[in-house]
């Protein structure tokens, strides 16, 4: 595995939340949907987005903005207009008294405003639930990622454009491929920069001595690592790569493993119907005994809790329609 694979592997929308928003100043939104990540393209026109702690950032044709949840922000034709539209979970869209807006503001497929023919026009996806993009991944992530036109090129942006105001059999899983495509473009070309402030674990991957033993545990997390094994492998002593992994990473090497084993639990019981007791053995647990009493005193969960709880979250948030905001 790559530098970023472990990194990137991580988000796969299901029925995201897209739509091509046309505004026509002045205009403003507020966003308090608690999504865990959403995606604004900036298309034409000009647009500010305004987070409730932090500078406000003007975003421009070509720029694309990656906003963490579950914070509120504000997207707006400028900072301090008010707010005409409040943005719920599972973008359900009211006027700031309670009042529904989904059909007034609807003009067809997946496109919303306050003006069909607006001079701004932006493409915005939302990941609804946690779990389509990986914790590790998210915790690498400011509350706020804003790339300008100059710093990166996606060419499925404009496949997006296209596809976004579409209707057709397979529309929602199409969209959300490409939603997958256009973030991973954004984070690798975010990740690059200086400023990206990337986790510890993921600037160490570049280190001679700790890097390929992360790769090993990313690449092999079902086989029997021990410090010593891990060691060897890495060509030092046991106690160099303890101080060193701990020095870089901020964590024993074994610590760092059992969150990487229950990270890849924890999307195994989400996306298949796998048993405990395999998905263990596949992370690198004996059975599901062993795996329940590391999920649990690590996740405060056990494993089953945790897949009826995501099932009951993806029954709970209502379907995205297409005329959610």
């Amino acid at each position: 595995m790559d530098v970023l694979g472990g990194l990137l592997d991580g988000p796969r929308a299901r029925g995201a939340f897209l739509l091509r928003m046309v505004m026509e100043p002045p205009w403003s939104v507020r966003v308090e949907d608690r999504a865990p990540l959403s995606l604004m393209c900036m298309t034409e026109g000009e647009a500010w987005l305004v987070p409730d702690a932090g500078e406000p950032v003007l975003m421009r044709p070509g720029d694309i903005a990656i906003a963490r949840g579950p914070d509120p922000y504000t997207v707006a034709d400028r900072p301090g207009s008010p707010p005409q539209a409040l943005v719920g979970p599972g973008g359900i869209c009211r006027t700031l008294h309670g009042e529904p807006l989904e059909q007034s503001l609807l003009h067809s497929v997946r496109t919303w405003g306050n003006d069909p023919e607006g001079s701004v026009v932006m493409q915005v996806g939302t990941y609804l639930m946690e779990g389509e993009v990986s914790g590790r991944l998210l915790d690498a992530l400011p509350p706020l990622v804003h790339l300008r036109a100059g710093d990166w090129a996606c060419p499925m942006l404009p496949v997006l454009e296209e596809e976004i105001a579409k209707d057709e059999p397979g529309q929602s899983v199409m969209l959300d491929r490409i939603l997958d495509l256009v973030l991973v473009v954004a984070l690798r070309s975010w990740f690059s920069r200086p400023e990206s402030r990337a986790p510890a674990w993921y600037r160490a991957m570049g280190d001679p001595v700790t890097g390929p033993v992360l790769r090993l545990m990313q690449d092999e997390p079902a086989r029997s690592w021990t410090v010593a094994s891990l060691a060897a492998e890495s060509g030092v002593s046991r106690a160099a790569l303890a101080r060193r992994f701990h020095d870089l990473v901020g964590e024993p090497p074994m610590a760092y493993l059992t969150r990487w084993r229950l990270d890849l639990a924890a999307d195994l019981l989400r996306e298949t119907d796998a048993t405990v007791d395999s998905i263990a053995r596949r992370v690198g647990y004996s059975g599901g005994f062993a795996l329940s009493a590391a999920f649990k005193r690590v996740r405060g969960v056990s494993p089953q809790e945790h897949r009826t709880r995501i099932g009951s979250t993806v029954g709970v948030l209502p379907k995205p329609q297409q005329s959610s905001r």
